[in-house]
């Protein structure tokens, strides 16, 4: 970055030596440039001097030093760092900042962050400097009215939200690469389709974090990197062979009622999951708050709230699935079991009132296990449908069994067998209870 700082007028006037402000033209320096090839890009900004007297910026510098991607050069000074700027009283001082990047260098990060940092009488005043890196397809605050068929040609970066409209689809192929970044949330009103072929685990379509750099700090695999997907009350979803990963952070949005979840839906949402996983989220795996869930084949692991709440009932379908639970260093399980069914949801806004919601669902070979003494809950309040069926199913579950509640061929608190927990393999060893004891629904699982 080329930083170039005049001053329009330098008088022989007395300098502040204590306190004092100064302010910048913009809360925020953006690069909003997106590179196709290596190249540069300058803009700039100005700090003003309010104060009566002239002032003295001891030193003006990069917050990263010469580990930053922008370059200063102040009144002629090559380096990230300038000492001894005068401003004369109520003047200012011109700063032009350049951002040099190889888009193509895939150990860059997607979105390149610093702070210019001025100091001034010992006080520290700041602006953050952003620009994009790889070169990628950048959603930021987007809204899409239509249906809209993502590229495969280039990465996609998700910042802040992106929101399908209630008469739009999104429609996301197999070979497509998606970027979230810090907090970021899909919010779905219409229509979100995720259908990739091809073979589970090497075809899929990865939902994300976008920090690549997590290697050099030592947090590969970091819960809530960002938030989730949303499937408004109303809105429908198909996500196949489809992985979310690293999620679950809690995201400011307008909309009541957001949880920190990979996948929330609200009432009546609609959601086709097909061989797909989502692993180390920091909040709940899924949370449905009576919406329509027709789940095969899936993996939901280490997740720091349930890994599938069914709340304020719902109709449900969940066949051949995985819900497990061990706890890591970064995603505590001591007190959530990893499965939640029950017809009613507390009313935030008024303590001891509940909402309700008719329960119809069934689950099908499905293990649900994980380190607690008991990973199932099912609770229901009377006078309002609560009908589940839990058929050919291996369970960690305490010694009460729900009369609304059907079990039938089920296997309760005997060690599955995964091969490996600790690194996510959750097929099942020689020798599993499992093996053989599932019904006719088909009986294989994922890892």
């Amino acid at each position: 970055m080329l930083v170039l700082v005049g001053s329009a007028c330098r008088k022989n006037q007395q300098v502040l030596s204590a306190g004092g402000i100064i302010t910048f033209s913009t809360d925020t320096l953006k690069f909003d440039t997106v590179f196709t090839a290596a190249g540069s890009f300058t803009t700039g900004i100005m700090i003003f001097n309010p104060q009566n007297d002239a002032v003295v910026l001891s030193s003006v510098q990069m917050e990263n030093g010469t580990a930053s991607f922008f370059h200063l050069n102040v009144d002629g000074f090559q380096g990230n760092v300038a000492t001894n700027i005068k401003i004369a009283a109520h003047d200012s001082i011109y700063v032009f900042a350049t951002v040099k990047i190889d888009p193509t260098d895939t150990l860059t990060p997607f979105l390149i962050t610093d702070r210019l940092v001025a100091t001034m009488n010992g006080n520290v005043f700041s602006i953050p400097f952003t620009a994009y890196g790889q070169n990628a397809h950048y959603i930021i605050n987007d809204s899409l009215t239509q249906y809209t068929r993502w590229l495969t040609d280039k990465p996609y970066v998700v910042i802040n939200k992106l929101a399908v409209g209630p008469y739009a689809e999104l429609n996301i192929p197999a070979g497509c690469r998606v970027y979230m970044h810090q907090n970021a949330r899909i919010f779905n009103y219409g229509l979100l389709v995720v259908d990739s072929a091809g073979i589970p685990g090497k075809d899929s379509v990865v939902f994300q974090g976008d920090r690549l750099d997590r290697a050099y700090f030592g947090y590969i695999g970091y819960p809530g990197e960002w938030g989730g997907l949303y499937f408004v009350g109303g809105s429908g979803g198909l996500l196949r062979n489809t992985v979310l990963k690293n999620c679950g952070g809690s995201t400011p949005y307008y909309y009541y009622g957001i949880n920190s979840a990979a996948i929330q839906l609200g009432d009546s949402a609609v959601l086709f999951m097909d061989h797909s996983k989502i692993q180390n989220a920091i909040g709940y795996g899924i949370y449905s708050e009576h919406g329509l869930l027709y789940m095969n084949n899936c993996l939901l692991h280490t997740t720091g709230a349930q890994a599938l709440a069914i709340i304020k009932g719902g109709y449900d379908s969940i066949t051949n699935c995985t819900f497990a639970n061990y706890g890591t260093a970064a995603v505590t399980h001591n007190n959530n079991g990893t499965v939640n069914v029950q017809n009613y949801v507390p009313d935030p806004a008024h303590p001891g009132h509940y909402f309700f919601g008719s329960l119809d669902g069934v689950m099908q070979n499905c293990l649900v296990y994980g380190s607690l003494d008991s990973e199932i809950i099912c609770d229901s309040v009377p006078d309002i449908t609560a009908r589940f069926r839990m058929q050919n199913c291996l369970l960690k579950m305490g010694d009460v069994r729900e009369s609304w509640v059907n079990f039938t061929n089920c296997i309760f608190n005997q060690d599955p067998m995964f091969k490996n927990t600790s690194n996510g393999d959750f097929h099942l060893s020689v020798g599993s209870p499992c093996i053989g004891t599932g019904g006719t629904f088909g009986a294989t699982e994922i890892g």
